[in-house]
C-alpha cells in the first residue's frame, strides 16, 4: 500500500494557499465563511491552529488530552501572512507524520480517543479542504480539490458514509455543506478514526475501507506481515468490508480488525465481525492467522478480547462462530476463548458465547 499522509497534506495545503492568495488583498474579517458563523479570517486562522495542534499531539505522543496550545498571531498580521502561517503549520504536520512510527497513537476525542499518523494526516487534509471551501464560498472563489484527496479522506475518516457519484460533493454533504440527490441533509456529523483494542501481546486495529480495498486487491494494507503477506481468508474478509462500504452498510466497530504484534509491529492475522448485531443481539465473528504465527495463542487472546468487548455493548446477547467440522484447530481456539458448541449437525459447527 502506498505511503499515505505527508504528500497529501502538502498537496492540500499548497492548493488551498495558492487559491486564497489570489484574494489576500480583500477584506476577510467582514465576510462570513460559507455556512459557518466565523469570518473568513477567523476560519483561516483556525486552519493553522488545527494543523499545529495535530502536529503537536502526534509529535508529543499526547495520551489523555490534546496539546494545550494554539496559534496566536501578532497584531497587524495580514491575510497573506496568515497563509504563510498555514504553510508553516502544514509543514510541521508533514514532518510529524513522516517521522512518527506507524504504531504510535496519540489522543483525539472522536470517536475512539486516539489516532495514528495516517489519521492525523487525514484530519489535517479534511480541515484544509473543508475550511478552504468555506472561505472560498464567502469570497466567491471557485474551489474544487482533487478527487483522489477527497476520496482518501472519505475512506479513512467517513467509513460510515456510502460513497456518492463523486467524492467532493459527497464529502461536502457528509459535513453539512451541501446536498446529494436522494439523501437527507446532514445537520450533525463527526468523522471516525478506526477503533483500536489492545490485549497483552497484540493490538487489534480496525480496518478502514482504504486498507480493506488494498488488502483485497493483493496489497499489504500498509502493514508488515509475518511471512510477508496476509492469509487468503484475510483478503476475502477485506473484500467483504470493501463491499459493505460501497453499499453503505459498513459499521466501523463491527468490521475487521488486523492483529498486530506489540513486540515488533508485525501483523499476524485478522479477526472481525460479519456485520452489525442483528435484531436478536447476535453477532458472528471470524478470523484467520498467517501460517507462521499459528500455535502461539494469538487467535485465542484476540478472540477473548473481541468477544468480551462485543458482549459489553448495548443490546448484544450472543457472539457466534461458525466453524467447519474438520477444522479442529479453530474449534480449539473458540473453546479456549470460552465459546460453547451449540449445534453438531452438518458440515459446520456453531459455537456461541454469552454474557
Amino acid at each position: 500500500m502506498r505511503a499515505w499522509g505527508g504528500e497529501q497534506v502538502e498537496r492540500a495545503v499548497a492548493d488551498a494557499v495558492a487559491l486564497l492568495r489570489t484574494a489576500a488583498d480583500r477584506d476577510w474579517d467582514g465576510v462570513r465563511a460559507g455556512r459557518l458563523e466565523w469570518s473568513c479570517r477567523r476560519t483561516a486562522e483556525h486552519i493553522a491552529s488545527d494543523l499545529i495542534n495535530y502536529a503537536g499531539r502526534l509529535a508529543g505522543r499526547a495520551k489523555d488530552a490534546g496539546a494545550p496550545f494554539e496559534v496566536a498571531l501578532d497584531e497587524g498580521t495580514g491575510n497573506a501572512d496568515v497563509l504563510d502561517v498555514i504553510e508553516t503549520t502544514g509543514a510541521l504536520l508533514v514532518a510529524a507524520v513522516r517521522t512518527t512510527p506507524r504504531a504510535v497513537r496519540a489522543f483525539h476525542p472522536y470517536p475512539f480517543r486516539s489516532a495514528n499518523r495516517e489519521g492525523f494526516a487525514a484530519m489535517g487534509v479534511a480541515e484544509v479542504l473543508l475550511h478552504t471551501h468555506d472561505i472560498a464560498t464567502g469570497l466567491r472563489l471557485a474551489y474544487e480539490p482533487p478527487a483522489e484527496l477527497c476520496e482518501d479522506v472519505l475512506t479513512r475518516l467517513f467509513p460510515h458514509v456510502r460513497p456518492g457519484a463523486a467524492p467532493w460533493p459527497t464529502l461536502l454533504w457528509a459535513t453539512g455543506r451541501g446536498e446529494l440527490p436522494g439523501r437527507e441533509a446532514v445537520t450533525e456529523w463527526r468523522w471516525s478514526n478506526p477503533p483500536v483494542l489492545p490485549t497483552e501481546r497484540l493490538i487489534l486495529e480496525g480496518v478502514t475501507p482504504a486498507v480493506a480495498r488494498d488488502l483485497s486487491s493483493g496489497g499489504d494494507g500498509g502493514l508488515e506481515w509475518v511471512g510477508s503477506s496476509p492469509a487468503d481468508g484475510t483478503r476475502v474478509g477485506a473484500g467483504l468490508v470493501a463491499k459493505q462500504y460501497e453499499d453503505g452498510a459498513f459499521h466501523p466497530r463491527w468490521g475487521m480488525y488486523v492483529l498486530v504484534r506489540r513486540e515488533d509491529d508485525r501483523a499476524v492475522g485478522a479477526m472481525g465481525f460479519h456485520g452489525a448485531p442483528d435484531e436478536a443481539g447476535r453477532v458472528e465473528v471470524g478470523y484467520d492467522l498467517v501460517v507462521g504465527a499459528r500455535g502461539n495463542g494469538y487467535a485465542t487472546e484476540a478472540l477473548r478480547a473481541l468477544s468480551a468487548w462485543a458482549l459489553a455493548q448495548d443490546g448484544v446477547r450472543t457472539v457466534a462462530a461458525v466453524i467447519a467440522r474438520e477444522n479442529t484447530p479453530s474449534q480449539n481456539v473458540v473453546t479456549r476463548a470460552g465459546f460453547t458448541r451449540v449445534t453438531e449437525d452438518g458440515a459446520e459447527y456453531v459455537y456461541e458465547i454469552r454474557p
